[in-house]
């Protein structure tokens, strides 16, 4: 099942960073040891609709739809444009300077956003945006 959804070009980043979750066993657990959360994204596109992805780097080291898996809840939500997003998976952004000039807005625990960067590089290889 893709997470891609057209209207959200970058939302292919979801897909690659599940995979990439996914092929490999002990980088999955390694990722959930060192996420230790729920990661929700909020992206706006260019036409001002929200779509919203999470990563699960609590317990099953899965990426999927909606703001967390079922009956659970984000540790953390990160809210930016599609396009941010995009660059910052890319490699050509950093969330920091995007937090800073106030493009990334977190709600819940900053400090476990800081975690997600190494999961975000390790997709950088596989996804194509």
């Amino acid at each position: 099942m893709s997470l891609k959804n057209d209207s959200f070009p970058s939302s292919a980043a979801f897909d690659a960073i599940n995979s990439s979750l996914q092929s490999d066993d002990a980088e999955r657990k390694d990722a959930v040891k060192k996420g230790n959360a729920i990661f929700a994204f909020k992206l706006k596109n260019k036409e001002g609709h929200e779509e919203g992805w999470h990563i699960d780097l609590k317990e099953k080291g899965a990426v999927g739809k909606g703001d967390a898996p079922e009956g659970k809840k984000a540790d953390v939500t990160l809210s930016l444009s599609d396009e941010d997003f995009g660059k910052m998976v890319a490699g050509k952004t950093q969330a920091q300077r995007l937090f800073m000039s106030g493009k990334l807005k977190v709600k819940g625990d900053v400090m476990k956003a800081t975690k997600m960067e190494p999961v975000l590089k390790k997709a950088q290889t596989k996804a194509k945006l």
